[in-house]
This record gives structure tokens, sequence and C-alpha cells, in this order.
């Protein structure tokens, strides 16, 4: 099903349409296999029945079809599957009667408990926010269909069981489908409640665990499936914004005479942080847009900003004890053990910046209505979308509503709402009519929110038997809550869990001490993909690796050591090492290196093998194994294609950086910023999901953390020196190979 929006038909073919047309026979053909509609109310019944609604989360057609609500943003990692089959299970059924559809913008209803009952999707969240509460909607829903069975068949409740779509009375042999119970069932008064004891055992599930297509693919591999800059409107214009090239710059004095004589231009718009165009099409938008002549204010409290200088600063404040931050966390007497130490390793860390980069530019589409606001976005977080529309148009949120659409691409980045506000200033100025603005990938990427650049300090104290007795963990950079939740970050007494993420460990060290020293310097920073650990775990793995190599062990082994009590840790660390045979001898020129994560509740161990051409500085990864243990599964396979991705993440991490000068973005699109490419992936990739039933984990950002260490670990097995800097660009290796 189609929004209004989405019904609209374009004017010239386009690629999609295209594929739309050539991949037209499979079109409308039923499959027998559950459907998914993006952005249909929630609300909507089943095609061509009515419907009845035991809770919100589901809606019952008197031809069978069950209508499930899918609550998170769909960006490829497969939540609009994993989601409704969790309540498919529990109601028990028919999942080739299943329709998902996305669910609208009501967080009473909808809204993720860890996010504090927010809509949003991120941060390893959504699987673990969701797991139970669909299920027990779906166990609710099956309770309240078999009380109505039980009402027209006057026999007990308790002798009723149910197969998938269907109530069964097996003392009289009848059998009833769901679809005829919603024809004459009631919403009680009061629904019945539900508790985890009553949800199905997972030994009995038929959905959970197993391999079921997505709902998504085929949509997506057609050509089908609408992303947010799908979107149409009738009457639709168009709009494109200059920011100033430092961040936070204001526009003093407009001078859009050139702008003015560009085919479509029909409106310049003066912004608190930018000046916007109004145009007929996307073309005129931008082209009015570059012939803008703006002078800034000059006040942007980015100015000075210059990258290598800055990783110096930090680098000095990481490392004077004398400066001491917010602790994190803090076990035993760190200062006192190490004082005490025979031996203390110390070693400090450094990491640039990163885009996100999504292959869908950001976009949004907004229109006004009077007083009320209508925006349709492809927003990985419509509560913080709407949130961040009231605040910049001092307007209350009930008057904003938000449609999620699908995400070509989020890694954090779609958390933010500022493309959301583009849209809504520009309909503003636009009496009525619906505006869409699209990003250009250079708008992209100088204006993202970026992954921190931050410098660690960290030390490490042995005994004269080479244990560990302690460590202490500095952590510096910009500050994501302090910018993004200022009462947040105040209230949680200065600590940024995103930044910092990642340090907190299980390894079996008494004095352990964690601490984030924040720094202002004018450069917003935000939730990229894996946030903190992507950097943390870097250092720690890196400085575990330093001891083994300090105490002459084997770092599997000190590794298994150091994490005796935590019995998921040793079989993923066992089960990588298993599958890239640690054991073996590899080809001439090769090493492997091992590093473990234990973010987002989920324990996941990575090998690399790696070489290096030290004439070019250039260092190749051959092979990757990672073993997986993220609790309840829902999807295997998904999970292991998502630590895959997490994985290749972590490969990008190696090579890419954004960089300023003077508070400027250097780099623009992907000439300048090299993304992954196919080339470059390793020819060996593996991944395996460990099956327990422990909660489930997060695993969307699972496997990036520790990529970085296993290759820097690898690295200093083959050559006998250590990067601590990423990425890991030639001039880097060159350097620590010198």
């Amino acid at each position: 099903m189609r929004t209004e929006a989405q019904g609209i038909s374009l004017q010239r073919p386009s690629r999609r349409q295209f594929l739309l047309t050539t991949g037209g026979l499979s079109i409308g053909v039923a499959f027998g296999v559950p459907a998914v509609a993006q952005n249909a109310p929630a609300s909507a019944a089943g095609a061509g029945a009515e419907a009845f609604g035991p809770n919100a989360w589901v809606t019952i057609g008197t031809d069978g079809t069950v209508t499930i609500v899918s609550p998170a943003a769909e960006m490829g990692q497969g939540t609009s599957t994993a989601m409704p089959m969790c309540l498919a299970e529990d109601l028990d059924a028919d999942w080739s009667k299943v329709v998902v559809k996305q669910a609208p913008h009501n967080p009473k209803a909808y809204g993720n408990r860890l996010f504090g009952g927010a809509m949003a999707t991120g941060a390893s969240r959504t699987t673990r926010g969701y797991y139970q509460p669909m299920r027990l909607a779906g166990a609710q829903a099956r309770l309240v269909l078999l009380q109505a069975a039980a009402g027209r068949w006057n026999v007990p409740v308790g002798e009723l069981t149910t197969e998938p779509g269907v109530v069964v009375h097996a003392a009289s042999g009848r059998r009833m489908g769901y679809g005829e119970v919603a024809s004459f069932a009631t919403v009680p008064a009061e629904l019945p409640t539900v508790t985890p004891a009553q949800l199905k055992p997972l030994k009995d599930c038929r959905l959970i665990g197993r391999d079921i297509a997505r709902l998504d693919m085929k949509d997506k591999v057609t050509g089908r499936a609408m992303y947010g800059i799908d979107t149409r409107l009738p009457g639709m214009l168009h709009g494109a914004v200059l920011r100033a090239p430092q961040q936070k710059d204001r526009p003093q004095a407009v001078d859009d005479s050139a702008a003015r004589q560009v085919k479509g231009w029909l409106a310049t718009v003066q912004l608190p942080y930018g000046v916007g165009v109004l145009a007929t099409n996307t073309w005129a938008a931008r082209k009015a847009r570059d012939a803008l002549k703006v002078t800034w204010a000059g006040a942007s409290p980015a100015k000075g900003y210059t990258t290598a200088a800055v990783k110096r600063d930090y680098q000095a404040v990481a490392a004077d004890l004398g400066r001491t931050g917010v602790e994190v966390e803090r076990h035993g007497d760190v200062p006192a053990a190490i004082a005490g130490a025979s031996r203390v390793l110390k070693a400090d860390y450094v990491t640039g910046h990163l885009a996100h980069v999504a292959l869908e530019p950001m976009n949004a589409t907004a229109q006004w209505n009077g007083d009320r606001l209508e925006v349709w976005a492809p927003t990985q977080a419509p509560t913080i979308a709407a949130a961040t529309l009231a605040g910049a148009l001092q307007m209350p949120m009930p008057n904003i509503v938000v449609h999620t659409t699908l995400l070509g691409g989020g890694f954090g980045r779609r958390v933010e709402g500022d493309y959301t506000v583009d849209a809504a200033l520009l309909a503003k100025a636009a009496d009525g009519k619906p505006v869409k603005v699209t990003w250009s990938r250079e708008d992209d990427v100088r204006n993202d929110k970026l992954r921190p650049l931050v410098a660690q300090h960290l030390e490490a104290g042995l005994d004269g038997s080479g244990k560990v007795v302690a460590l202490r963990h500095r952590v510096v950079s910009e500050s994501i809550y302090g910018r993004t939740n200022p009462a947040g970050y105040k209230a949680a007494g200065g600590k940024d869990a995103p930044v910092h993420e990642g340090a907190e460990h299980l390894y079996g060290i008494d004095a352990h001490l964690v601490e984030f020293l924040r720094q202002e310097r004018g450069i917003d920073v935000g939730f990229w993909r894996g946030v903190g650990g992507g950097y943390t775990k870097f250092a720690l793995e890196s400085m575990i690796d330093e001891v083994a190599i300090a105490r002459k062990m084997d770092p599997l082994a000190l590794r298994l050591e150091l994490l005796a009590k935590q019995p998921r840790a040793q079989a993923v660390l066992r089960e990588a090492a298993a599958m890239a045979g640690w054991d073996r001898p590899r080809p001439r020129g090769r090493a492997l290196g091992i590093a473990y994560s234990d973010i987002w509740e989920t324990h996941i161990a990575e090998v690399a093998e790696v070489s290096v051409d030290r004439k070019t500085g250039e260092l190749k990864v051959h092979g990757l194994w990672a073993a997986v243990d993220a609790g309840v599964a829902l999807l295997p396979t998904s999970v292991a294609r998502q630590v895959e991705g997490g994985m290749l993440w972590g490969l990008e991490t190696l090579r890419a950086e954004l960089t300023h000068t003077d508070g400027v973005v250097q780099q623009s699109n992907f000439h300048d910023y090299p993304v992954l490419r196919l080339a470059d992936v390793p020819p060996v990739v593996q991944v395996k999901v460990l099956r327990t039933e422990h909660s489930p984990g997060g695993v969307g950002e699972a496997g990036l953390p520790p990529l970085a260490p296993a290759v820097a670990n690898a690295f200093a097995k083959l050559t006998g020196k250590r990067l601590r800097s990423l990425p890991f660009s030639p001039e880097t290796v060159k350097r620590a190979l010198a």
C-alpha cells in the first residue's frame, strides 16, 4: 500500500520505473508469503476485509489477513521482518497471511522503553527493546481470540488451542480460522494480562530462530521500494540550503541577484543558519543556491579547528593525569595499584573524524496546513525529529506529524533532525505548498554530525608475576549528549555513554578506572555506527595485546585467562580462533590478530589475517573470521549478515577520515572521502552465529569494534610495531615501521 504522496506518477521514466517495468511479471503476484507495506497507517486492515484489532499492535481481517505494526525504522537491518515475527510467533499467526505496516509516530503506543518511550531506531536497541513487548502483544491478542471463540462455542477457554491461524477445540473436533473469529469478536473492556511466563518456549517456536525470508527484500531488488527521496506530493516545490563553510556561522548579508536569473527560481529565504532557495525543481534550486552571494558573520565556534593541531591538543590532555575527568567507571584504587605495580605499560591512541555518507542523501518533504506541520522523512527517530522541529519552529509537538519512510542507510546520521528543519522552514515560506529538500552529496559530507575525533591514554599495571592489577583508560573528545541532550548530559554528571561506551569491559581486572574529559571546540559530533566502541575497543584491545607481548603470552590465551569468569566470552574467542586456524602457520608475510567486544549485550570475537607492503605502507586484509553470541538469534542468517556489515564498516575505518582546516571540511564527495569498494573486501569473510537462549543482544553494530584492533594486533605480530592512530593510512603505516 502506498501513501497518497507515493502514488503520484513520475513524469519521466526513472531507474526505479525501469525496474518496475522489467520486473513487472512478478509484481502483484501472490507468493504465499507475508508482504510489507511501508508508510501505511497502522490502523488499516488487510486489503478487502473488515478488521478486528485485539490491541494496538495487530488487526485481523475477516479474510484471515493479519496486519502487524513494525515500530522501528527499516534501514536494511531487517527489523520490519524480525519484530512482527515475534508478535506472530505468540499470536500463532499464519505467517503467509501476515502484512506488515510501518507504525505511525505514536510514542505512547509504540515507543521503545530503552529510549525512554521515544520512537527511535539505533544504538542496537530495537530487538532488545521490542523483543518481549511484541511477543507479549501477540500472546495477548491470541488470548482475546480464544476468549471470543470460547464464548461462541460455549466451552471453557482452557479447552482451546491454536494452530497457525486457526482456533481448535479438540474435544469436539471444531476449528475456526482467525478471520472467522474476527468477524464476531469484540475487544474486551479490559484486555487480558499476559506475563513472560505465558510466552511460547523457544523450543516450540516455529518462526523465531528460523531463517524465514525478509519481507523488504523483494521490493528492494525489483526497485519497487519507496524511500524518503521518492516522496512526491501534488504541487510540490523543491528547496536547497546554503550553509556556512564553518559550522554554526550565520548569514549577515545576502545578494541573490544572480540566483533570481536561474530558470525555475521562485524565492530566496533567509534562515537562522543559512539561506534557502525555493524552485520548481531540485536542479534549479541547487543552481540558484550556488549563485547566492552571502556574507557570513564570522562567528563560528569552529574557527581555528584544524585536525592535526586538535589531535595534538587532545593527546596532551589525555596524557596529562593532572587534568582529571568525569569518572565513568571506577573499581578499586587505580592510582595506588599502578603506583605499586612492578611494571606499567602506557600507550596513547588517536582516531579521526568519520562521516556517515549514507547512500540515500539527507532529504525531507514538508507541508503546512495552518498551524499544523506534516513531514515525510527517512528518519531513524520520528520522536527526535518532531522534537527538533518543535524547538526550531517554536510550536507544540502535537501539531507535528512525522511519517517514517524506508531509509537508504542510517548508521546514526538519521537520528538527527536538521534536514527535516530545512524542509519545514522552506515550506513555511511556500504558502501551503509542500516542499522537498534533498541534500547533495557535498551538502551531506560537509554538514554531517561526525564520529568524534578522540584521543585516549591507557595505563596497565602488572605485578611481579605479570598479572594485570590495574587499568586506567582516559577518553578525550567533544560530547554527543552535551550537544544533543544537554539536560540529560548534566543529569548524568557529565557522562556521555555513547562516547565512552566500550571502555567498560568484562576483563577480570580488580582496579579499573575510566575517565571522560570533554572538549568543546565547536564541531558537532554525533552517533556513527558503533559510536564509542569503534575506537575504545581499538585502544583497549590493542593494550591487551601489548600486555600479552610484555608477558610473552599468546594473546588468545591471555584473553581467556582475563575472561575466566565469562563463559560466553570464552566461547566466542575459542570459536573465532578455531575458524581462523589460530595455531596454523600462515603464508610467509602474513599474520593473525584477535580482538573481543562485549558491547550491547553481545559477545563477539574476530580474527584478522593481514600483510603489509613495507615500501608503500599498504596494509592488506586477507581474511576475517568472527564468532558471535547475541543470545536468541531471531533470524540467524540476518544476524550473520549484519555482523558482516559491521565488519566491513570496520574495514572502512582503517582508511577513511574527514579532516578540517580552520573549521572548514576538506572533503566533499566519494572521490576524496574513500568509502569501501567491493574490491577492498577480503576474499574470506566468515561469521558463525552461536545458538544460545540468552536475551537477544544488539547485532547492528557488533561487528565493528573488534575489527580495527584485530588488524592492528595482526600488524604488531607481523612487524613488531604498533599502530596507535586510526585510520591506518599508508603514511601512518610507514611512520610506524620507520
